[in-house]
């Protein structure tokens, strides 16, 4: 992540901990993960709480095309940020339990930087349903987390028909992360 980015990180960090959801950025090891299955033919892309874009910068860098991504970013020192690194995405201000305007099944990835574990189940199922009506049928939602087990509560999980695969653990991140893989399951 480039230097500049650090100060609005840890801005936020102190002015919002529970928003942010983590102590330091996420690093290039779970970048290179979160991202591992997405390809620049893969489609449009949907990430999920970016924050100062490091998931966004390793897209961009396996070639996804900066017209495919869209963020949705809630916190606006970090909107401001990723509109300065990242002219060409599509980066939007709100809640990602709110996404109306957005073209239902026109997704192939969602990547999400959300820090789950920090919020209630309601807000979890609201994010996942939201976002699962923007993927194309076949298409997957991928979390992060700082624990061992998927951050998504199984009573979610079923709710909405889904299934998790976690593709790895990241030691060399700060705090070590996991990362699942989400999606429906078979009919």
């Amino acid at each position: 992540m480039p230097l500049p980015s650090l100060p609005a990180f840890f801005a936020n960090l102190i002015r919002a901990p529970r928003t942010i959801g983590a102590i330091a950025p996420s690093g290039p090891y779970l970048a290179r993960l979160i991202t591992s299955e997405i390809t620049p033919g893969s489609g449009r892309i949907l990430e999920l709480g970016p924050g100062t874009g490091v998931f966004t910068q390793t897209l961009l860098d396996k070639g996804v095309g900066p017209a495919d991504l869209t963020l949705v970013e809630i916190e606006k020192p970090f909107v401001s940020l990723l509109r300065r690194r990242f002219p060409g995405v599509t980066v939007l201000q709100r809640d990602a339990g709110h996404l109306p305007d957005l073209k239902k099944d026109s997704y192939a990835a969602v990547v999400s930087g959300l820090p789950f574990r920090n919020m209630p189940k309601d807000t979890i199922f609201a994010i996942l349903s939201e976002a699962l009506s923007l993927l194309h049928g076949d298409g997957s939602f991928y979390q992060f987390t700082y624990g061992a087990a998927c951050s998504v509560p199984a009573d979610v999980m079923d709710r909405l028909g889904l299934e998790s695969e976690r593709l790895g653990r990241v030691r060399l991140n700060l705090p070590p992360a996991s990362v699942f893989k989400l999606s429906r399951k078979p009919s």
